[in-house]
């Protein structure tokens, strides 16, 4: 167990809605810092939609370990308000479309003029500045314009999306570790810092081997080619039947693909020439992979994963989300754990990957109902009074 998290004493006020910014301040909530999730008075957009949607779990997982308050930034009280704890805090969070905060009279310049140590981290579709930064975006809308989509399926149909929301988790990431490198950065500056994370930004780097199929192609575009290599230069590399679903295979070295032969009982075509090399391999992509599906397809997932794994061969099962929820590697790593939520009953909620990395598996707190923490943030850390907070409650600022 940790003793001393590495942001035990920040403190975060997270503007955060939907998965982008919320998860980049779960991860710091995680590694010890203070969260106050500053929500309007019927609650963030994920919170919003309401139990009866599968938002609840994506909002039950995105908020563990934070505190709530609500806070009407639309009155003058709660804008004043607001100011105030910005004076308390390190940092403010948001991924609003650009411009909401200055609409609010709450911009970067003028909360950096409060507190000069203000790290003010922004999350957007394509940035603050640029051309596109007033697109609206959202996870889909991303994956098209980073290029994602234009890579994903097949080239006989229409584009695909990634399944799961990449581009606002990624986003997320890169968010969080923009804050943690400003605040290293501000133990040397003193200073605070404004910084504009882009979605888009944090999806591009994903494209490495798609750039590098084009550039080796003569800068021809690459084609959509399912689940072989964008390239075309690796096989096998693909999905593979099995008598019950599908495997994964690739092989990214000539020794992996005479591993392979071995595993399914075809020593001899290691000594084929045709097949020597990856490059030769690739030229004979249909033939290598009839000659895999021909094996794993009288096997069942696990029976072609135990021989494939004893050889040494990447491989893995493709699993649903059911099978991956009580995966028991997840389970004893301190990943995954099973829980009894006050609304959605027992559900399985992941924990942070950094922590994990820490040797850190605690279990972390629910997250918090709408409000919970009015008294402890705006009477501990403000001093108001009981009275004082009746009146904000009446007057509808909290």
């Amino acid at each position: 167990m940790v003793q001393q998290q590495a942001l035990t004493g920040v403190t975060v006020l997270d503007l955060g809605q939907i998965y982008n910014g919320p998860y980049a301040t779960f991860l710091m909530a995680m590694a010890g810092a203070r969260v106050i999730k500053v929500e309007s008075l019927t609650g963030e957009l994920l919170r919003g939609r309401g139990t009866a949607s599968s938002a609840a779990y994506a909002f039950a997982m995105l908020n563990q370990e934070k505190e709530s308050i609500t806070l009407n930034l639309k009155t003058e009280k709660g804008v004043a308000l607001f100011k105030q704890l910005v004076e308390q805090v390190d940092i403010v969070l948001e991924n609003f479309a650009p411009d909401t905060m200055e609409k609010l009279g709450l911009g970067a310049k003028t909360l950096l003029e409060i507190n000069p140590r203000l790290i003010y981290a922004a999350g957007s579709g394509y940035g603050r500045s640029g051309e596109h930064r007033d697109y609206l975006a959202m996870d889909i809308t991303v994956q098209a314009m980073a290029g994602v989509m234009s890579t994903t399926g097949i080239d006989e149909m229409p584009p695909l999306k990634a399944g799961p929301a990449i581009s606002d988790f990624f986003g997320g990431v890169h968010l969080y570790s923009a804050v943690v490198t400003a605040l290293l950065q501000r133990e040397q500056t003193g200073e605070g810092i404004v910084l504009d994370v882009a979605m888009q930004d944090s999806v591009l780097p994903t494209l490495a081997t798609i750039i590098g199929a084009y550039y080796f192609q003569n800068k021809e575009v690459p084609g959509r080619h399912g689940n072989r290599h964008p390239a075309l230069t690796m096989a096998p590399y693909n999905v593979y039947p099995a008598r019950d679903g599908h495997v994964a295979i690739i092989c990214v070295r000539d020794s992996h693909w005479r591993a392979l032969v071995s595993a399914i009982g075809r020593p001899e075509l290691a000594q084929q020439k045709k097949y020597e090399t990856m490059l030769q391999r690739a030229e004979l992509m249909d033939e290598v992979d009839e000659i895999v599906s021909d094996w794993t397809s009288t096997r069942s997932k696990a029976e072609v994963l135990e021989v494939l794994q004893d050889f040494r061969v990447p491989s893995a099962t493709v699993r649903n989300v059911e099978e991956i929820l009580s995966d028991s590697h997840l389970h004893n790593r301190g990943m995954l754990r099973d829980v009894n939520h006050r609304t959605l009953g027992d559900i399985t909620l992941p924990n942070s990957p950094i922590n994990i990395a820490f040797g850190d598996s605690r279990e972390p707190k629910m997250d918090p109902e709408l409000g919970i923490s009015n008294e402890a943030v705006f009477g501990g850390m403000l001093g108001l009074s009981a009275d004082e907070l009746s009146a904000l409650r009446a007057e509808k600022v909290i």
